[in-house]
């Protein structure tokens, strides 16, 4: 019984209105999306991957298929009804010529390379075994594939085109979506790729120039249309002349010949780069959420812009730390909570689609898709996050929608490390992702929690809610992540339930339900199923049941009947203390001219409380 008394009435004191602020916060959702600041519906293959194109067989096989990464990509697709947007390209894209003389499951250097460039633009072939190795990503996978734009040599329309081409012809399981001419051409004075005057303005006439060509000669005799091309792929425009306003004005999307070439406008851009950026970062830096928003407000006006020209924006270049990650830090639960929240932030500024950069020797890659370091193959805990992500997006089947709510107001513990994110599904409130990034290490015996009262409003009242937590031992953790009870195996990359036991709460008769989420965990809490368990399309049509096992009540969902009836009684409790009415349920800290008539009213209501527990405990018994 000490048990439950320690951890009901702390809940009956932050209804009673005790100042409990600094770790309890309320929430109070619209309760559809009509009503809400929320986004455009999320396409299924919105929290998607970008491959470094000199990495594509690490990750999908040489002559035999990497049945570990493509495992991990099918779980993807069956929990959002399709599989990851793939950007295929970076630096590398830029180095790369079609031979269609080579046919092997690997690249090779070009002993003939002339092409100029710190490293040529000439010095890698690949033949049509690199479009049969990409085909094997489960059917449908949308792709973006990186042409190269900084050869120059006097047959570069010839060149384009070969490998344009081959691309067309190559992909027939996966599907190619656009292609992106060139990588980063802000930075090509740095890298020797061209040589001044080289500007926005002379960038939009090469990218035009090759647009037009590959339309004309690949595009439209496949049958496919002209606007399948995306710019400009920069690193950076900020003190440049590659900004989206700037390229609008040099006749980017203007029509040539009467044909529209742009489809998508394409930026880059990492949390934090290694040799960049000028601090350095710490766990803690990276679970501070806002921080996450301060580095990302330049790119906030980008898309605003971006998105005034009627275009949609992707991002399909960003990790937590870039090139290549940094042990300690993107390979920890902490990126994973980092990423989770990366993805949900970009939904609410309407971003169309996410790449999370990969190479096979990057320690902010997903997962690890070769023997590296002396390790096997394995999943970072990154991964769990693009789980969580999917599940969310299929459980609204093409009509998943994502707000953002305040969470201001709580102690500095707690200030800058919490988000909340009401999820819509046809239109009407069907989840909240609730994230507390303040950092509590594995070796941390005891963790403290963050409190969340979620109204979900009268029409959901006296319903049950299941929680799915994304999770681990720590911040620090380098493995044991989990979400919603699985894990995935290092072996061969499918899901395997690891705890199966459900939380589940239920909501008071006017909506509210009281949510604890640990420091450095998020969970996800959906109205009247869990997470996962609802039947998904399949590339918007087939049916595809991700889970037939229904939610079992355990030890841990017992606990949160007990929850249910306290919430309940407190509605009531509540009544009494406002003469009849139910009062709205608030987690704000009472003020200092609290009088002693008020504090008798708050002692009944934890008496009220207290009996409600009695009863649970009874009940249970």
């Amino acid at each position: 019984m000490r048990m439950l008394h320690s951890f009901y009435i702390p809940l009956c004191l932050s209804f009673a209105g005790y100042s409990l602020a600094q770790t309890s916060l309320s929430l109070s959702p619209a309760p559809r999306a009509s009503n809400a600041a929320v986004s455009l519906p999320l396409d299924p293959s919105f929290a998607g991957f970008g491959i470094e194109p000199s990495n594509l067989f690490s990750f999908t096989g040489h002559e035999d298929p990497n049945d570990f990464s493509i495992q991990l990509m099918q779980n993807l697709a069956d929990y959002s009804g399709t599989a990851p947007h793939i950007r295929l390209g970076g630096n590398t894209q830029d180095y790369m010529i079609f031979d269609e003389s080579y046919d092997a499951y690997d690249w090779k250097s070009n002993p003939d390379s002339t092409a100029q460039g710190t490293i040529a633009a000439d010095s890698m072939l690949i033949g049509a075994g690199y479009f049969k190795s990409l085909d094997r990503f489960p059917g449908g996978t949308p792709i973006t594939f990186g042409l190269n734009l900084a050869y120059q040599g006097s047959d570069y329309n010839e060149t384009i085109v070969r490998m344009a081409q081959a691309a067309v012809e190559g992909m027939n399981n996966v599907k190619l979506v656009s292609f992106e001419i060139g990588n980063e051409p802000d930075l090509w004075l740095e890298n020797n790729f061209r040589s001044a005057p080289w500007n926005g303005q002379v960038y939009t006439n090469q990218f035009l120039q090759r647009a037009e060509v590959l339309y004309n000669e690949v595009l439209k005799p496949a049958g496919l249309p002209s606007r399948f091309f995306e710019p400009p792929a920069t690193a950076s425009t900020i003190g440049t002349t590659f900004e989206i306003e700037m390229l609008v004005q040099d006749g980017m999307i203007e029509p040539v010949n009467g044909n529209d070439y742009v489809v998508c406008w394409n930026q880059h851009d990492y949390y934090y780069f290694i040799g960049v950026t000028q601090r350095p970062i710490t766990l803690t830096d990276l679970l501070r959420f806002d921080s996450t928003n301060e580095q990302f407000a330049y790119w906030e006006q980008q898309i605003g812009i971006a998105l005034d020209t009627g275009l949609p924006y992707a991002l399909r270049e960003m990790s937590s730390v870039g090139p290549i990650g940094m042990h300690g830090v993107s390979d920890t639960f902490a990126a994973s909570l980092w990423t989770l929240n990366f993805f949900l932030y970009m939904a609410t500024l309407n971003v169309s689609s996410v790449q999370m950069h990969m190479t096979d020797n990057s320690n902010a890659s997903a997962w690890q898709p070769i023997n590296m370091y002396g390790n096997d193959p394995f999943v970072r805990p990154q991964y769990y996050a693009h789980a969580a992500m999917a599940q969310i997006i299929g459980n609204g089947n093409g009509t998943t929608q994502i707000g953002e709510l305040d969470v201001s107001g709580v102690s500095v513990d707690y200030n800058g490390v919490l988000r909340a994110y009401p999820v819509y599904a046809g239109g009407e409130l069907q989840a909240m992702v609730l994230l507390n990034g303040k950092q509590a290490n594995a070796s941390q015996s005891n963790k403290d929690s963050f409190t969340f009262t979620v109204n979900f409003g009268k029409s959901n009242g006296n319903q049950d809610v299941f929680i799915s937590y994304l999770t681990a031992d720590g911040a620090d953790s380098l493995s044991g992540t989990t979400f919603n009870g699985v894990e995935f195996s290092n072996d061969d990359g499918k899901p395997r339930t690891v705890d199966d036991s459900v939380t589940i709460l239920r909501t008071s008769s006017s909506g509210s339900v009281v949510v604890k989420v640990r420091d450095s965990q998020a969970a996800v809490v959906n109205i009247g199923s869990l997470l996962g368990s609802n039947t998904v399309l399949t590339n918007g049509t087939t049916s595809n049941k991700k889970s037939s096992a229904g939610p079992t009540r355990t030890q841990g969902a017992n606990t949160a009947i007990l929850t249910s009836i306290a919430t309940t009684t407190l509605a009531v409790a509540s009544s009494v203390v406002e003469g009849g009415e139910v009062a709205q349920e608030t987690g704000n800290a009472e003020s200092a001219g609290e009088t002693i008539d008020g504090r008798g009213r708050i002692l009944w209501a934890m008496v009220v409380c207290l009996m409600a527990v009695m009863t649970g405990f009874v009940y249970l018994a």
